[in-house]
């Protein structure tokens, strides 16, 4: 039996990326078996473009890796990889998108990505056979291009045997196995490996070797279409390479192809590939049969923007699957519940992706963490709902809209409702509007059962009804389902010292809540958590619904030998948030206990209209608030007994639009928006919940190391004079024309009448006026506050 430390299954793009980083960091007793021979799958017919846009800011900072990657890669290997750094632009005609490509060339000036907005002359200067007549412009990056994809896997694998690495052709993987010590027996149709690690980057077949270790991937394949043309004269006779173009008015990219051009389609309706596995002798020369009755209205579109192509006649249809997730990113990361078992797989952008994920994999492997916040990408960040109808319907729509520019409350449509609450029925009767937080049909405002609110990167014509919530909140009491909030029960003999080994914060006694935040071995943040000990041994932690997986399988790897009960009780326990000055009130109408004794931040398990419940006397939105949860099927009685009290006469159900305004107006930050992988806890501003007096927890021991120095930025609150929009996040912060800063959130702020945005300011930044903020391409002047915006001495929570 052969030995290595890592086997990575599969020779594309990303299987020789996860090699060469991983021998790049050190590790090179590494081992990659390719079925067939690399490229062979989906790696040798890519377009390989490569690009640095991508909704999510890290994912855009690993793209931006990658590019950078191939010049060092062609340096260190002599291995030609066919590389046209010809520059990339995003354009369009549309007074809306031109508005958020303006910007996202913002938000890539603060992420150091060199990118700039040129106007249509230079947009046909860089694309001459483009017709550039009615476009507004475009974002053009320099560093954009396209690359030989066979010779850039090639290198990739040559650099990682050059560094003690090894490549078995021909080997295909027949099963896997798992061992006492956690290491893996693989077994091929040649030989057996041992190894301590396993990584699934097997492409096409990553659903099938991820079932070979009982795991289910959330990964599709559909068909992809390009067209190469023919000669284009105007092409042939040009003395400097075109750019590549994406149109996303069109639904198509387009670049140079030798003295033609290759035109790809994300068309509607897109056909799905081989659902019920890819077949094993798929080989690397097999394409599939084109189907260009499904491209029509792209072509159509495409070659009115290029009509030159158009006449020059197609010479070559290329046809091939890639694999798809739900949101379109890769899938990336360790896996809960398979010690060991590694995936790098869901790449459709491989070209663009593949550097980022090598390097973010052999981070988390070598050092246990990455240097990034790789949460877009982590494969724990969809639940066990992302099964293969979900995965399909959801990754249609991606990919039908790839090159769109949702707004940010213009969610995704398919596969919903798939999760309800128990108060699901009751809200769409109040006239709620509901988005998908993570797959939990969540209230984000209540109108009327037949309003529609429209997308928009400004405000919303959902503005006044959230208006109505906010205030609704400060004068009597708002009412919302937290139902979709994670929660974790933790107990047994050792669940004290387990938690104080994973919470930074020192733990309430009985009876009392506490911020908890969870630190990674280098001091940074993982998640801000609220633990409640009802009773003693019983913990109770709270926080963001869509982190749950990731804190479940961070949970379980610190587990070890301590002897507790640990549960993910997010589905067997129903909640709602109650806040305002008639919320004592309302819920000690339906309470056994004596509600208004319970102090701040204190908890109590009581009966509630009949309901067993856990009341914590905790708050997001700035008000005197309680959060009561209780089992699934007592949820609707206790609902209508809250509201149908006397004194909730003016209280009325809210929903997240409503929460995001009250809480920014207070400086509440949330997981995502302000707080991050990407922070520490001094950044943050969450110093006061982290006990270095208790020694032991997970990142005591770098927080220590730097209590000498200044964090390099802070988190801070911002009131912004702009008229209908507020800062979405990653907009530049600016002092005198100079880059300090950006923004994580903003939200109008009803209670206090300004807009508010939050965000992260160089420390050494003392001034409080002179700031301006650009949101949606335009500055806006903003003064700094150094207090919360909205009752700042905190007298409105303790309120009788």
């Amino acid at each position: 039996m052969q030995q290595a430390r890592v086997v990575v299954i599969g020779g594309g793009i990303v299987g020789c990326n996860i090699l060469y980083h991983l021998a790049k960091a050190g590790w090179t007793d590494i081992v990659l078996l390719e079925r067939k021979r690399l490229t062979a799958g989906s790696t040798w017919h890519a377009a390989a473009g490569f690009h640095a846009l991508n909704p999510d800011p890290n994912v855009c900072r690993l793209q931006a890796y990658t590019a950078e990657l191939y010049d060092e890669l062609e340096h260190e290997t002599d291995q030609h990889i066919g590389l046209h750094r010809v520059g990339g632009v995003l354009t369009t005609s549309d007074a809306e998108r031109w508005r958020v490509i303006k910007a996202e060339q913002a938000r890539l000036e603060v992420l150091g990505i060199d990118a700039r907005l040129v106007t249509p002359d230079e947009v046909k200067a860089l694309c001459p056979i483009m017709e550039t007549g009615d476009l507004r412009g475009g974002l053009y990056d320099p560093r954009e291009g396209h690359l030989d994809p066979y010779g850039a896997t090639i290198a990739l694998a040559k650099a990682a045997k050059a560094m003690g690495a090894r490549i078995v052709e021909g080997c295909k993987v027949e099963s896997l196995s798992q061992q006492r010590d956690d290491s893996w027996t693989i077994e091929t149709d040649g030989e057996s490996w041992r190894a301590e690690h396993v990584v699934n980057a097997a492409g096409l077949w990553a659903r099938e070797v991820g079932a070979m270790a009982g795991i289910s991937l959330p990964l599709v394949a559909f068909e992809h279409h390009y067209l190469i043309s023919e000669r284009i004269e105007t092409v042939a006779n040009l003395k400097e390479e075109i750019c590549v173009v994406a149109d996303p008015d069109a639904g198509i990219y387009m670049r140079q192809e030798g003295d033609g051009a290759l035109f790809g389609v994300y068309e509607k309706n897109p056909h799905e590939w081989a659902r019920n596995g890819t077949p094993w002798d798929y080989a690397e020369t097999d394409l599939l049969p084109n189907r260009l009755d499904h491209l029509e209205s792209g072509l159509i579109g495409g070659f009115e923007r290029f009509p030159s192509v158009a006449e020059a006649g197609i010479k070559r249809i290329v046809n091939g699957p890639f694999t798809f997730t739900p949101d379109g990113n890769p899938l990336v990361g360790p896996v809960k519940g398979a010690a060991n078992y590694w995936v790098a797989c869901g790449c459709m952008a491989g070209f663009s992706q593949g550097g980022g994920m090598g390097r973010t994999l052999a981070e988390w492997m070598v050092e246990g963490e990455t240097s990034l916040d790789v949460r877009a990408m982590d494969v724990a960040r969809f639940g066990d709902f992302a099964n293969q109808s979900y995965v399909s319907r959801r990754a249609r729509e991606f990919y039908e809209q790839r090159f769109g520019f949702g707004a940010p409350n213009d969610p995704p449509v398919s596969a919903r409702p798939l999760k309800t609450t128990p108060l699901y029925s009751q809200h769409q009767q109040a006239g709620a509007i509901f988005a998908g937080v993570h797959a939990v049909e969540t209230p984000m405002v209540f109108a009327s059962r037949d309003f529609e609110e429209k997308p928009a990167f400004g405000r919303s014509n959902a503005f006044d009804h959230i208006r109505k919530e906010c205030l609704a909140t400060r004068d009597s009491a708002g009412v919302l389902d937290i139902s979709g909030y994670a929660k974790y029960l933790v107990s047994g003999p050792d669940a004290e010292a387990f938690l104080d080994r994973v919470l930074a914060c020192r733990l309430p006694k009985p009876g009392r809540t506490r911020l908890a935040p969870i630190l990674s071995a280098s001091g940074r943040l993982l998640g801000d958590l609220l633990v409640a000990q009802f009773e003693p041994g019983q913990f109770m932690l709270t926080g963001s619904g869509s982190m749950q997986d990731i804190h479940m399988r961070w949970f379980e790897a610190q587990r070890g030998n301590f002897e507790i009960s640990l549960e993910n009780a997010t589905d067997t326990l129903a909640g709602i948030a109650i806040s305002g000055p008639d919320a004592t009130s309302m819920l000690q109408g339906i309470a056994d206990c004596d509600v208004g004794a319970i102090p701040f931040m204190g908890c109590t398990p009581c009966v509630a209209a009949m309901a067993p419940a856990r009341i914590l006397r905790v708050s997001l939105t700035g008000e005197r608030g309680y959060e009561v949860y209780c089992p699934p099927h007592y949820m609707n009685s206790l609902y209508a007994a809250l509201l149908s009290q006397t004194c909730a006469a003016n209280a009325r159900p809210i929903g997240i639009y409503a929460l995001l305004s009250l809480r920014i107006e207070k400086g509440h930050g949330i997981w995502t928006r302000e707080f991050a992988q990407d922070y520490t806890p001094e950044m943050a501003q969450l110093m006061p919940f982290v006990d270095l007096q208790k020694e032991g927890f997970i990142g005591h021991a770098a927080i220590t190391g730097r209590r000498d120095s200044t964090a390099p930025r802070t988190l801070s609150q911002f009131i912004v004079q702009t008229d209908d929009v507020d800062a979405l996040g990653h907009e530049p912060i600016r002092l005198n024309g100079r880059l300090v800063g950006f923004t994580t959130s903003g939200a109008y702020g009803h209670r206090i009448e300004a807009s508010v945005a939050m965000g992260y300011l160089d420390s050494e930044i003392e001034e409080t006026e002179g700031f301006t903020i650009d949101i949606l391409g335009t500055g806006y002047a903003a003064r700094r506050s150094t207090e919360p915006a909205y009752d700042p001495a905190g007298a409105r929570l303790r309120i009788e």
